[in-house]
């Protein structure tokens, strides 16, 4: 029999009604607390990151391949699709590609004009992340005779320009001469994020072909998706050392900074809120093993004087922790994961979506995550469980039994 522990189920049971009953439930609620605060935070967190960056990849992937020039323009000078296609599928962490074209327009409507620029795609190679973002209508069609007339537009510019899915709307181009296009809005996406909303309308790349006289084996450039995204700068390093000299590399992390910068900052926010909750969490669990060892003074020296050594008091109130912590974080696993639970199926808190580029609160389920945060709470507990007890060596079996 592990004397120890059964002295310390004993204490568990005579504590009922006293002050250290009341401490010990505290112990166990700032445990849980903390926890489950720590598990809903990561969850909202991860949900926020793959949330944006789906929305970003879905417009230009990991890496973008284009030609080299030396102005910032958004319509790229033309470079050969197969043979880039080619060479890029020796890489193997090179998962998917789409080639693309863009061309800037102006949209005219009764009412209103508004710039745009025309992003044209295929799905050749697959079908196109575009397709999660639709709202409402349908998603390009691309027959195999001639270049698809349907486009999609932005909620936002639906809006500005009172275009409903189904109607059709004029596009001008300038360029020498200058050519005008009638287009059907097939549908209307939203990501919610900016500077995508208000500058893009995608449409069949052959479209942008036939403007600019190009044949079909030319390309605007590929946006590639990688296998692993962690990856993203070796790869993009070895992959701008093998391409030709007239062609550039443009990471995602650099074409968007600023939308990656706010999420870095996201992430020390939540670290250093974090660091704070174990350390509230860790003061009171050693608060509260020090209430019971002054509470438990005249029974340590008794067990002193009947022989019980310091380390085999001091594996008591270990124990007694041990059960508090193991309390605590039943119960936090129970509030968090409920908590996520009850969001991820149902979406009772919404969000801005002006302000915070989604709808609703997300949630991203990593249970490796979750297991390190139960991990390093248990970890945390346990040391500052064994900070007070060594207080046990300093009590005097004489004056601990007049301890009253």
């Amino acid at each position: 029999m592990n004397v120890s522990r059964y002295i310390s189920q004993k204490i568990e049971g005579s504590d009922s009604g006293s002050f250290t009953s009341s401490v010990t439930k505290i112990a166990i609620i700032s445990i849980a607390l903390g926890l489950a605060v720590m598990v809903v935070s990561f969850a909202i967190l991860a949900g926020f990151r793959n949330e944006i960056q789906a929305k970003i990849f879905s417009f230009g992937a990991h890496l973008t391949v284009s030609k080299y020039d030396n102005n910032n323009s958004l319509e790229v000078e033309p470079i050969n699709g197969p043979r880039l296609s080619q060479d890029l599928r020796h890489y193997g962490q090179v998962k998917s590609m789409q080639p693309f074209a863009r061309k800037t327009a102006i949209i005219k409507t009764k009412d209103e004009v508004m710039g745009v620029v025309l992003k044209g795609i295929d799905e050749v190679n697959g079908p196109s992340p575009m397709r999660q973002n639709l709202q409402t209508g349908k998603f390009l069609s691309f027959p195999d005779t001639a270049s698809s007339e349907d486009v999609m537009i932005s909620r936002k510019m639906a809006d500005k320009l009172r275009l409903k899915v189904g109607e059709k709307a004029l596009f001008y181009f300038i360029q020498n001469p200058p050519r005008i296009r009638q287009f059907k809005v097939a549908g209307i996406y939203q990501t919610g994020l900016d500077e995508f909303d208000e500058v893009y309308v995608i449409g069949d790349i052959r479209q942008i072909r036939e403007l600019n006289a190009w044949p079909d084996s030319l390309v605007g450039g590929y946006e590639v998706v990688l296998k692993d995204f962690r990856q993203l700068d070796p790869v993009s390093e070895n992959l701008l050392g093998n391409l030709a000299y007239d062609l550039k590399l443009d990471k995602i992390t650099d074409q968007y900074a600023q939308l990656f910068d706010w999420l870095q900052l996201l992430n020390r926010n939540v670290v250093i809120f974090l660091i704070l909750i174990i350390f509230v969490a860790t003061f009171n669990m050693v608060a509260t093993i020090f209430i019971m060892i002054l509470e438990r003074t005249n029974m340590i020296g008794v067990l002193k004087a009947l022989g019980a050594t310091d380390n085999q008091i001091r594996r008591m109130f270990f124990f007694r922790g041990l059960n508090l912590t193991l309390k605590g974080m039943l119960w936090g696993n129970v509030v968090g994961l409920g908590f996520c639970a009850i969001q991820y199926f149902f979406h009772p808190i919404p969000l801005d979506p002006e302000n915070y580029y989604m709808d609703r609160v997300p949630i991203f389920w990593d249970f490796n995550i979750i297991l390190l945060i139960n991990l390093a709470v248990f970890v945390t507990s346990q040391l500052a469980v064994m900070i007070p007890t060594y207080l046990i060596a300093r009590i005097k079996p004489v004056v601990a039994i007049k301890f009253d």
